[in-house]
């Protein structure tokens, strides 16, 4: 994580846990490629510093990471990213599947034929369209 770029500002909502949205921030940034495998991330004080969160909430969501076997953290050594790249490219997809998926379900309800809004989308990613919001 390179903080020199302010690369770990996050917006978080008030929908989700705030420990949830850091564990999907850090996921955004592997399915992106600014994290790689073995690459090591910053401790939990350092990140609650960068993000402006409580210690205790980085601690909940470098677990939940562990748990998911996201991050490593052996010993006193600094916390780091897997290398497992299966897990690493699993990332990706559950986060495309979730986009996905919550598309969908908000098209749906406009009971458009398929064919029309495959190529709605085929011409919306094809422009470019807004990346960020």
């Amino acid at each position: 994580m390179n903080t020199s770029e302010g690369s770990t500002e996050v917006t978080f909502n008030n929908r989700d846990p705030v420990y949830l949205q850091v564990v999907r921030h850090f996921k955004e940034r592997i399915a992106t490629g600014q994290l790689s495998a073995g690459q090591v991330i910053p401790s939990r004080r350092e990140l609650g510093a960068l993000m402006k969160i409580n210690p205790n909430t980085v601690q909940k969501a470098y677990k939940e990471m562990e748990e998911q076997q996201l991050i490593i953290t052996e010993g006193n050594s600094p916390s780091r990213i897997t290398n497992d790249t299966e897990l690493l490219n699993q990332i990706r997809s559950e986060l495309l599947g979730e986009a996905v998926s919550a598309f969908v379900a908000s098209v749906r309800k406009i009971d458009v034929p398929i064919e029309e809004l495959l190529q709605l989308v085929r011409s919306k990613y094809q422009e470019g369209g807004p990346e960020h919001d």
